[in-house]
């Protein structure tokens, strides 16, 4: 890393900041979190170590603090998650402090204030969900309208069960920051993981609706699943997501993915990278090799990234794109 100098990762979206000083390390959270006050009582000496991803309504951050720092916000504007990865944090929150480990995660919902006090050669992941976005999520996984905020826990435990495995899918993203051809900056990989890490959340925590959101899910009738394979078949290339495709089809997210697992065979995502791949298909072994390339027919049908399609194409036809084409009479 460069001591104190700021990089900007070129996938949109993403961030990834190097060493920085508290000044700037407030700059930063108060850009990409939440307008805090940053007291360091070490000074100019302070250093923050700062790893930062923005998938849309999800910011997910890795900060490390070189000497004690003292966090404040007079009031949240969205669900935030702390999950200590090193050290100790001490938190005053919900009338009582508390000081919390990796073992556990803090809560805090739209409205609660932050006191977040860290010692030295401490580090936390820090994840902030937009308030609409998780509500959303909720309401689409319900298949109806709910009333705001959702009351997750102050607190939860990181040592096992479907917590831990949240945590677990959030140091992901965390870990593939490094990694400039990861995944997680392709746009339709993206889209998936935030709202992985959404749902996850809602189904990791007690809160209201948990038991409804973790019933025997029904699937979706035939008909109303027509409708989503419709709209999948009439435009394969738009970047649907499941959300999109439950309101097309009238009907919750686990109903949707139920009724394709029943009725179509494939969950719809899987669907949609089918039909998209046939287009494909069909349009090589029409297209003249010389006025086309492989990567303008891969474009056309929704796929970004030319290695990724490729692969996809050859496990499904048993051939590569470019044989397709050459093939060409």
């Amino acid at each position: 890393m460069v001591d104190g100098l700021p990089r900007l990762m070129s996938a949109p979206g993403t961030v990834y900041f190097d060493s920085v000083d508290a000044v700037r390390a407030r700059d930063v959270l108060n850009r990409f979190y939440h307008p805090v006050s940053l007291d360091a009582s070490d000074g100019e000496k302070t250093r923050v170590e700062v790893e930062l991803i923005q998938l849309g309504p999800l910011t997910v951050g890795h900060f490390t603090f070189a000497g004690c720092a003292t966090l404040v916000a007079p009031e949240m504007d969205a669900y935030h998650v702390t999950l200590p990865t090193a050290g100790e944090i001490r938190s005053r929150h919900a009338g009582q402090e508390v000081t919390v480990t990796p073992a556990t995660a803090l809560v805090f919902r739209p409205g609660d204030p932050i006191h977040l006090r860290h010692e030295a050669n401490s580090a936390e992941l820090e994840v902030r969900i937009e308030r609409g976005a998780l509500e959303a999520e909720l309401a689409a996984l319900l298949g109806h309208p709910i009333d705001g905020p959702i009351d997750l826990p102050t607190s939860f435990d990181l040592g096992d069960g479907p917590a831990h495995s949240w945590s677990r899918l959030i140091r992901l993203l965390h870990e593939e920051l490094e990694h400039e051809s990861s995944l997680i900056y392709q746009p339709l990989i993206a889209e998936q993981l935030c709202s992985s890490v959404l749902s996850g959340l809602l189904l990791s925590v007690p809160h209201r609706y948990h038991d409804e959101l973790t019933l025997p899910v029904t699937a979706g009738p035939p008909r109303a699943i027509r409708r989503a394979v419709e709209a999948i078949n009439d435009e394969p290339e738009r970047n649907f997501t499941v959300g999109e495709l439950a309101v097309i089809a009238g009907m919750s997210v686990r109903s949707l993915q139920e009724g394709f697992r029943r009725h179509v065979g494939n969950a719809p995502m899987t669907y949609l990278q089918q039909v998209r791949l046939s287009r494909a298909r069909d349009a090589l072994r029409r297209g003249d090799p010389a006025r086309i390339t492989v990567a303008t027919v891969a474009h056309r049908w929704g796929f970004a990234h030319l290695g990724r399609f490729a692969s996809a194409y050859r496990q499904r036809f048993g051939e590569s794109p470019s044989a397709t084409l050459k093939a060409t009479p």
